[in-house]
């Protein structure tokens, strides 16, 4: 079944890459360089999954999620953090902090696929 999935990501070339492996799996995916037009998208699109970068210039990851997390329109959508550091801040801001679940970069495909197919049941 079809999802719709955003990628909020300041790193183009893992943005390329998150999208066409989702693409691929056949989800539609909305892409944001930052945390701002990440919101933006949020709010008009309403996926069913998001995952964002949690360390970006000028909004970084846990104040996307706040803010999400704070609209009773996008409250209920599962947020996954993105992260190159597997013991970092990511790791502390989950479930307690409201991250659905993180993704280590460099991702492994077989566990990126398997984990995101589990946020989208």
């Amino acid at each position: 079944m079809t999802k719709k999935i955003l990628i909020i990501e300041d790193d183009e070339e893992n943005l390329k890459l998150f999208s066409t492996i989702l693409r691929h799996n056949g989800h539609v995916t909305f892409e944001a360089k930052n945390g701002m037009d990440g919101i933006r998208l949020a709010m008009v699109e309403k996926p069913n999954l998001i995952l964002v970068d949690v360390h970006m210039p000028v909004m970084n990851g846990f104040e996307v999620l706040k803010i999400i997390k704070s609209k009773p329109s996008t409250k209920n959508i599962p947020v996954i953090a993105l992260s190159a550091y597997p013991l970092s801040g990511a790791r502390k801001g989950f479930p307690d902090g409201g991250f659905a679940d993180c993704v280590v970069k460099p991702i492994i495909l077989k566990e990126f696929i398997r984990l995101i197919e589990k946020h989208l049941l």
